[in-house]
């Protein structure tokens, strides 16, 4: 299945994630399991998560069915998180710096400018990095499928000026999602950060209670952030990505080769999922721009020098300890 960007960002797109509840498969399926996410139903993890739900559904001749809950239906993230544990819902995607308030390790991947490109990323989260990551979730009773996917390097937005520098942030009042890991690195650099859940971000931005927020470009786009930012940093100062995670208890539910042809969906739909989001990403920026955004590239070592003074690395190296920290730097160069 070919997702063209036009298709990813046109409103049509929620028409490709009507809920199969109706459908006669779905009333003799033995397992029917809800997926919730935050993402708008044009965002490309929605549309191959459609793609995948439904491939599931063929290949266990109806007796896995899941429904879709896109776009904060059942939520805000924490709230998805606590459904997901007490077994209200059986799937999530949720970004690893949001999971660090339950699994602390979760985080690790999101360290300020800690990954050049996404060679490097995927060299971790594929690799030594993901493995490592994915035996702390086990131990919180969740599973996590051994694909990431792809959420992108997130950029700053502002309202009210462009973000050039590490000065420029100094009492911005900028929107992060709630995780300590951000809140920690944006005080670094003498900003005023707000822990704001997604389902919230347009309407703060609208009502100028934080002046700016960061995100990749494609939830900028997708959520329609340009109608209420101006200015666009390409800062590339984080990169992150959604876990796709199961109830542990609704996992084992399920016989062996059902789980075997769900996950195999799963993490085919994953990869499926970074090449949109790559080729989406490669776009936007023009798109983005046409619709009224400026654009700037700052200068990335100033933001990172100031972490290091401000003693970012050292602190969170820290708190997720010697291993941890040698098998991100195993990826990623040398950090503190």
């Amino acid at each position: 299945m070919q997702i063209s960007r036009r298709s990813m960002l046109v409103a049509a797109g929620a028409s490709a994630l009507t809920l199969p509840a109706t459908q006669a498969l779905a009333q003799k399926a033995e397992f029917t399991y809800k997926y919730a996410n935050n993402l708008p139903v044009t965002h490309p993890m929605n549309l191959r998560a459609k793609e995948m739900t439904d491939a599931i559904r063929t290949e266990t001749n109806g007796r896995v069915d899941i429904q879709l809950f896109p776009n904060n239906q059942l939520g805000s993230d924490t709230d998805m998180l606590s459904q997901l544990r007490s077994g209200g819902i059986e799937f999530f995607t949720l970004s690893g710096l949001i999971l660090s308030t339950l699994v602390p390790a979760t985080s690790i991947s999101g360290i300020g400018f800690a990954f050049p490109d996404y060679d490097a990323v995927w060299r971790a989260m594929d690799g030594d990095l993901g493995a490592y990551i994915r035996a702390q979730i086990s131990k919180a009773g969740l599973v996590a499928m051994d694909k990431i996917w792809d959420n992108g390097f997130r950029q700053i937005t502002s309202s009210s000026k462009p973000i050039l520098s590490p000065a420029d942030l100094k009492g911005f009042k900028i929107r992060v999602p709630v995780s300590p890991l951000w809140t920690s690195m944006f005080k670094a650099f003498d900003a005023a950060p707000a822990s704001i859940n997604f389902g919230e971000v347009y309407s703060a931005l609208q009502t100028k209670v934080v002046e700016g927020q960061e995100n990749p470009l494609a939830i900028i786009a997708t959520a329609k952030l340009y109608e209420v930012q101006k200015y666009c940093s390409m800062t590339n100062h984080m990169w992150d990505g959604f876990w796709f995670l199961s109830n542990r208890k609704a996992w084992e539910r399920l016989p062996k080769d059902l789980q075997t042809i769900v996950a195999k969906h799963i993490n085919a739909a994953g990869l499926k999922e970074r090449a949109d989001v790559a080729e989406l990403n490669a776009s936007l920026q023009k798109d983005l721009a046409s619709k009224g955004m400026l654009f700037n590239q700052p200068k990335t070592q100033a933001f990172r020098e100031q972490l290091q003074k401000a003693g970012f690395y050292g602190e969170w190296k820290a708190k997720y300890g010697d291993e941890a920290w040698g098998i991100l730097e195993a990826a990623s160069g040398k950090l503190a």
